[in-house]
């Protein structure tokens, strides 16, 4: 996410960390090196204009204080004035008033508005909601039948539509129908097409003003940058529409859409589609993305993800297996798949505060998912003795186990030497000075005892 535009703000803020004092000429440096930057990123140019105007001003009449350099202090100012661009404060669905919640997804063919709609109710019962899925595209092949396999996956019921009733029949009927049996939020996925036209418009608004909707989301595909924000605006001035879901960020290398859509429509980003998994929906936090424009991190999103996912008993009982030298290969895979369900290695390091500035991390090849992937198969075809003590995997155990993982010896025994240099590390972690194992402490010096 925004990898280019970080790297790109990156160099211009090296530059200002070793300046002693700020003068006009090289605040004025910065900021032309900060628009390039950002029309790079495909970020609307009038939006870029505004931008740099308002921080250079900010920048110029700056007070030196003693607590942050000047360089510090222009990247605080110009991180202020990310988040005023992204929205300011975090914006997500109204869940209070008129029940149920009627939530239409709308947006052009191919943005993503099915798999969000799936996301989103996923998102919603999991905080208690009683979601209602509403499959009204009666026109793309298949794509009540996609909605209704989303639905089964996700445990979540969807209105029984058919291609020959007409959106506004369905929608009418789904409001009966979970009035009836009480669901509380509703979830209508519309049909789109491949351009703005005003059928699809008709067809919207006739949904609108025959259901009471609580909200009107614009469903985006970010990697389009600039035609994204064109096409919101649009849909905007049509429909009146209360927020903006982004998908497909965790391919954005520009990021042009984010930075611009809040300024050209005035409408919050509520949500971000970070993958393709069905729990790969964030809610958008200017601030947090800000924060990872400029390589700070996002450590509360981090912490929000890994609550999300660790079971607190496990992770005790892991705690209790690493003091004890009892951590197996299934405690490994099962650590494997609780990182899997944080989202993919590199969104997790891009969270991590300051790694981004790490040269030997740039310079390294990025986390390969392929081979966690790899490693998960491995440790799935062996026995369940085998991941107990892994010392039993002979020569023939290892040719059984590549052939049933589908790679080679040498893919098994990289994973087992790995395994086992990380339980001799343990082991040394545990042997340091001052360390307490068990119930016995190491012993002082003769010198220092009292």
């Amino acid at each position: 996410m925004f990898n280019n535009l970080t790297d790109r703000l990156e160099e211009v803020f090296k530059k200002l960390r070793g300046t002693g004092k700020l003068t006009e000429e090289n605040i004025k440096e910065s900021m032309r090196e900060v628009r390039m930057a950002l029309l790079e990123a495909d970020v609307n140019f009038q939006v870029v204009k505004d931008f740099i105007s308002q921080i250079s001003d900010k920048a110029v009449g700056l007070e030196v204080t003693k607590t942050l350099s000047p360089g510090q202090q222009v990247i605080k100012i110009v991180h202020e004035g990310l988040v005023e661009l992204l929205g300011g404060t975090t914006e997500t669905i109204r869940l209070d008033g008129k029940q149920p919640v009627t939530i239409m997804m709308a947006g052009l063919q191919g943005s993503g508005k099915t798999t969000t709609s799936g996301k989103l109710a996923k998102m919603l019962k999991d905080k208690g909601r009683k979601p209602y899925l509403v499959p009204a595209d009666i026109y793309r092949p298949a794509a009540i039948e996609q909605l209704q396999i989303l639905g089964e996956q996700l445990n979540i019921p969807v209105h029984p539509s058919s291609t020959d009733m007409t959106p506004v029949d369905i929608c009418r009927q789904a409001l009966v129908a979970a009035n009836e049996y009480g669901y509380d939020t509703l979830i209508i996925d519309t049909a789109g097409r491949l351009h703005v036209d005003e059928k699809l418009m008709d067809e919207l608004k006739e949904i609108q003003n025959t259901v009471q909707l609580s909200e009107i989301l614009f469903v985006a595909d970010s990697m389009t940058g600039q035609d994204a924000v064109t096409v919101a605006d649009k849909f905007n001035k049509d429909l009146e529409i209360s927020g903006i879901v982004l998908t497909k960020m965790e391919g954005d290398a520009r990021g042009g859409a984010a930075l611009s859509i809040k300024s050209v429509t005035g409408k919050p980003i509520k949500f971000i589609g970070i993958g393709e998994s069905l729990d790969a929906l964030e809610v958008f936090h200017p601030d947090r993305i800000a924060s990872r424009i400029l390589g700070m991190g996002d450590v509360l999103t981090l912490i929000e993800k890994a609550e999300a996912v660790v079971d607190k008993k496990k992770a005790e009982q892991l705690a209790k297996k690493l003091r004890q030298s009892t951590f197996t290969l299934e405690d490994f895979l099962d650590q494997i798949q609780q990182i899997k369900k944080m989202g993919s290695l590199d969104q997790i390091m891009g969270m991590i505060p300051g790694i981004s500035k790490l040269k030997q991390l740039k310079d390294a090849p990025k986390p390969d998912e392929k081979e966690l992937a790899k490693t998960e198969a491995i440790i799935r075809s062996m026995t369940k003795k085998e991941r107990k003590s892994y010392k039993i995997i002979n020569a023939s155990r290892r040719q059984r186990i590549a052939a049933g993982s589908g790679t080679t010896v040498t893919d098994v025994n990289r994973v087992i030497k790995s395994y086992s240099a990380m339980l001799k590390m343990m082991k040394k972690m545990r042997g340091k000075p001052g360390l307490v194992t068990g119930k016995k402490r190491r012993k002082m010096p003769k010198g220092m005892r009292k």
